[in-house]
C-alpha cells in the first residue's frame, strides 16, 4: 500500500506532526526554500515580462532529490508549507521541482500544529492559491530590482559592502529624520504650579494643578509670568466650585499580531525583535511537553490579523468562568476599524489551548520560553475578559480669577488587569481624593512652582520602530525583525543603550539616496507598493503590471544617478586619543561590533583598539579609571585603563562606595531580591543584601 507525502518547511515540524498521523503518512521538510533567485546576478529578464529566473538554491540538490525519490513513491503528495504568502510561493516552487501537474497537487495549510488542526487539513485540501504566489513574487521581483541595481552604485561610489533596499532603506531613513528632529530641536520653557491644599472636614491634604485663569486653559511660559500668577494669588480663598464623579472603563487588549508581539516583548521582557520571532517559532513548531509529547504550542506567529476561532474563544471562556468568576468574561466585543486589509487568513497570535498555562509546563520550557508563551498566553486570555472600572472624581477650585484642577480614581473592577497589564498599567497607581461637597473652603498649605523645558523626541527603540513601520504600512509583520538585523549588520545604524543612533554610513547613504530616489526611497511609496500588492493577492491586480509601471521611471532615475554622483568619501571621526606606535590622532570606524579606534596610517600602520568607557571609580590596585570591556562573545567585564601594565579584572560591577571595614571598593553582585554589595577585597568578609 502506498503512502502519501507530507512536505513542511521545518524538521521541527516533522517530528510533531507525525504524532498526530498513522503510518499511512510520511512527513518530510524543505529545510525551508528550495528554489530563489540567483546571488551572483539579477535573474530577472527586464526585457521579458520581468521574467523570474529560479534556480535550486546551493545545498539544497540533496534534499530536493530525497523529496522527489519520496514523492515518485508516494499516492498523494500533500504541500503543508507555512500558511502565508511566502508558504504559498514555497509550495508552487515545490510543485515546479518535483514536476507535479497542478491537478495532483494537494495544498494544506494549518494555523496551529495540533492534532485537530492537522487531521482537518488533510482532509480539506486545496488548490495553490496563484494570487497569493503573484503577490509574494512581485515583492522578491521588487526588492531584488531596487537592491541589486542600487546597491552597485553605492559600492562604486561609497565603499564595497553596502546595500539598498526597498524597505530597510525606509527604515533607515525614518532613523536618520528623527535624529535631525533632535538635533535642531530648540527647547521651550513653561512652568507648572501644584497647589497643597488641606480639607478642614478629612484632616488630609490634596494637591491641585494649575489650569488657568477664568475657567480658560492658560500656558505659563516664563518666570516673570509665574512671579506674577503668585502675587496675584496671595491672600486669596480656595473655594470648591464643581465636583463632577463618573466612572472610567478601561478596555482589554487585542490578541497579539506579529508587530504588537515584538512591541510587547520588547518593553516587557527585553527581548529583540529578532529573539521574539526565534522563539515564538519554536513555541509554534512545536516543544516536547512532560505528559503530552511534541505539541506546537501557539498559533501562526506571522499575521496581521486579531481575529480569534470560536472553539479558541469557547476555551478562554470556560477558563476565565472557573478561575475569576462569570462576572470576568467578556460577553460583547467591538471590533477596531481599520483602513488597511489585513491578512484574514489566519488568526491573532494565540496558545493552542487555553487551559496549557504557563506554570503547568514550566518545567518543559527553556526560560526565555516560558517568559514568552507567558506573555502570549496572558494577553488572549485577557482579550477574553472584562474591562477595568475606575471611579473617578474630577475637582475644579477657584483661588480669585484662577482655576485649579485636582484628578482622582480608584479601581473599583479588576477585569483583565487579574492576569494581564501593560506598562503604563504598571505605573498606573489610583489617586484617592478625601470626600469634598462643592462650596467647601480649602486652605492653602503651600504653592509649588516648578521650571521645566519641553524635550525633543526620544530615539527609536526597536519597539517604537516596529509600531512606526506598521503605522505608516511600511513592509510585512514578517520584514520587520529581518530588516532591523540587516541595518544594524550594514552598520547603518548603532545601538546606544536601548536607542537605535544612525552612523555617518547610514546618514550619507541615506541622503544619497533621497536626492536621487526620492520617489522610491519615501514613506508614500513604500506604503502605496504595500497596499498594491495586498491588491495582487487580491486578485485585484497583475504583478507583471505593477512591476511594468514600476521599472521605466525607476532605470532612468538610475541611469541619472550613475552619470550626476562622483565619489563620495566618509570622513572619520577624529579622536583625542594618540596612537602609540605612530603619534598621529586616532579615529573613530565602524566595525562589526560598533565603534572602535584606528590609526589613520594604515595600512602603514595598522593599531586599532577599543573605545573604552570609563565608569567614574577608580582602580583598586593603581587608581587608574575603571572601564567598562567585552569578551569576544559580548559578556561584560570591568578592568583597569592602564592594561596591560594593570591586570585589576572583576565580573562583578564595581560601586562608587567604600567598604566600611577595610576601605576597598564594594561591587554589586546578583540582581533584583538577590541583590547584595559585597567587598572586592578577598580578605575582607563584608557583605549587605539590598533592602527591598
Amino acid at each position: 500500500m502506498k503512502t502519501s507525502l507530507i512536505i513542511v518547511e521545518s524538521p521541527t515540524k516533522v517530528k510533531t506532526i507525525k504524532k498526530f498521523l498513522s503510518s499511512k503518512y510520511k512527513v518530510e521538510a524543505t529545510m525551508g526554500h528550495i528554489r530563489d533567485l540567483p546571488k551572483s546576478q539579477l535573474g530577472i529578464d527586464t526585457e521579458n515580462n520581468f521574467e523570474p529566473k529560479y534556480i535550486t538554491i546551493r545545498g539544497k540538490g540533496q534534499v530536493l532529490e530525497k523529496l522527489k525519490k519520496e514523492a515518485k513513491n508516494s499516492e498523494k503528495i500533500f504541500l503543508a508549507t507555512d500558511p502565508d504568502r511566502e508558504g504559498e510561493a514555497i509550495s508552487w516552487h515545490l510543485s515546479k521541482a518535483l514536476n507535479m501537474k497542478s491537478e495532483d497537487v494537494y495544498r494544506v495549510e494549518f494555523n496551529e500544529i495540533t492534532k485537530t488542526a492537522v487531521q482537518n487539513a488533510i482532509k480539506n485540501p486545496r488548490e495553490i492559491n496563484m494570487d497569493l504566489v503573484d503577490a509574494q513574487q512581485a515583492r522578491r521581483v521588487l526588492d531584488r530590482l531596487v537592491g541589486y541595481k542600487i546597491s552597485p552604485l553605492l559600492w562604486k561610489k561609497i565603499k564595497k559592502g553596502l546595500s539598498a533596499g526597498r524597505v530597510q532603506s525606509v527604515a533607515v531613513k525614518l532613523i536618520c529624520d528623527r535624529e535631525k528632529e533632535i538635533k535642531s530641536f530648540v527647547p521651550k520653557e513653561y512652568w507648572n504650579l501644584l497647589a497643597k491644599l488641606f480639607q478642614f472636614k478629612s484632616n488630609k491634604l490634596l494637591d491641585a494643578k494649575f489650569y488657568g485663569k477664568n475657567n480658560k486653559k492658560a500656558e505659563i511660559n516664563s518666570e516673570a509670568e509665574m512671579q506674577e500668577i503668585l502675587q496675584d494669588l496671595e491672600d486669596k480663598e480656595y473655594i470648591v466650585r464643581k465636583v463632577k464623579r463618573g466612572e472610567k472603563k478601561k478596555n482589554a487588549p487585542l490578541p497579539f499580531t506579529t508587530s504588537s508581539l515584538q512591541i510587547d516583548a520588547y518593553k516587557k521582557l527585553g527581548f529583540s525583535t529578532k529573539k521574539t520571532m526565534v522563539i515564538a517559532q519554536q513555541l509554534y513548531e512545536g516543544l516536547s511537553i512532560k505528559g503530552e509529547g511534541d505539541v506546537g504550542l501557539v498559533s501562526y506567529i506571522r499575521t496581521d490579523s486579531i481575529r480569534i476561532s470560536e472553539e479558541a474563544k469557547n476555551e478562554a471562556k470556560k477558563l476565565i468562568v472557573n478561575e475569576f468568576g462569570e462576572e470576568y468574561y467578556r460577553r460583547s466585543y467591538v471590533k477596531p476599524k481599520s483602513s488597511n486589509k489585513i491578512q484574514d487568513a489566519h488568526e491573532a497570535i494565540r496558545p493552542t489551548s487555553a487551559v496549557r498555562t504557563p506554570n503547568n509546563i514550566i518545567d518543559s520550557l527553556s526560560k526565555d520560553q516560558f517568559r514568552l508563551y507567558k506573555l502570549i498566553w496572558e494577553r488572549f486570555i485577557a482579550s477574553q475578559m472584562q474591562p477595568a472600572l475606575y471611579d473617578t472624581v474630577n475637582i475644579d477650585i477657584s483661588a480669585g480669577e484662577y482655576v485649579f484642577k485636582a484628578t482622582g480614581n480608584s479601581l473599583k473592577f479588576h477585569g483583565f488587569l487579574k492576569i494581564y497589564k501593560e506598562g503604563k498599567d504598571e505605573k498606573e497607581d489610583s489617586v484617592v481624593l478625601p470626600d469634598i461637597d462643592e462650596g467647601e473652603i480649602l486652605k492653602l498649605k503651600k504653592l509649588i512652582p516648578s521650571q521645566h523645558f519641553t524635550e525633543p523626541p526620544l530615539r527609536y527603540t526597536e519597539a517604537t520602530l516596529v509600531k512606526i513601520l506598521e503605522e505608516k504600512g511600511i513592509g510585512r509583520p514578517s520584514t520587520y525583525a529581518p530588516t532591523i538585523s540587516t541595518i544594524l549588520a550594514r552598520g547603518y545604524i548603532i545601538k546606544e543603550k536601548k536607542f537605535l543612533v544612525p552612523t555617518e554610513l547610514g546618514i550619507t547613504v541615506t541622503d544619497l539616496l533621497v536626492e536621487y530616489f526620492k520617489d522610491i526611497i519615501n514613506v508614500e511609496f513604500t506604503a502605496g507598493m504595500e497596499k498594491e500588492l495586498d491588491d495582487v493577492a487580491e486578485g485585484e491586480k497583475e504583478w507583471i503590471d505593477l512591476i511594468k509601471r514600476f521599472y521605466p521611471p525607476f532605470e532612468a532615475v538610475l541611469k541619472k544617478a550613475e552619470e550626476s554622483i562622483g565619489k563620495i568619501k566618509i570622513e572619520d571621526e577624529v579622536s583625542d586619543e594618540i596612537c602609540e606606535l605612530c603619534g598621529r590622532n586616532m579615529v573613530i570606524k565602524m566595525g562589526r561590533f560598533g565603534k572602535f579606534l584606528a590609526c589613520p596610517g594604515f595600512p602603514d600602520c595598522k593599531n586599532t583598539k577599543p573605545i573604552l568607557k570609563t565608569i567614574g571609580i577608580k582602580c583598586p590596585i593603581c587608581k587608574g579609571d575603571l572601564v567598562v570591556r567585552k569578551t569576544k562573545k559580548r559578556r561584560l567585564f570591568y578592568g583597569c585603563s592602564n592594561y596591560p601594565k594593570c591586570e585589576f579584572v572583576t565580573w562583578d560591577e564595581p560601586t562608587k562606595e567604600s567598604c566600611p571595614k577595610c576601605g576597598d571598593i564594594l561591587v554589586k553582585k546578583g540582581k533584583g531580591k538577590n541583590l547584595t554589595y559585597k567587598c572586592i577585597n578577598e580578605k575582607c568578609d563584608y557583605e549587605r543584601k539590598e533592602k527591598n
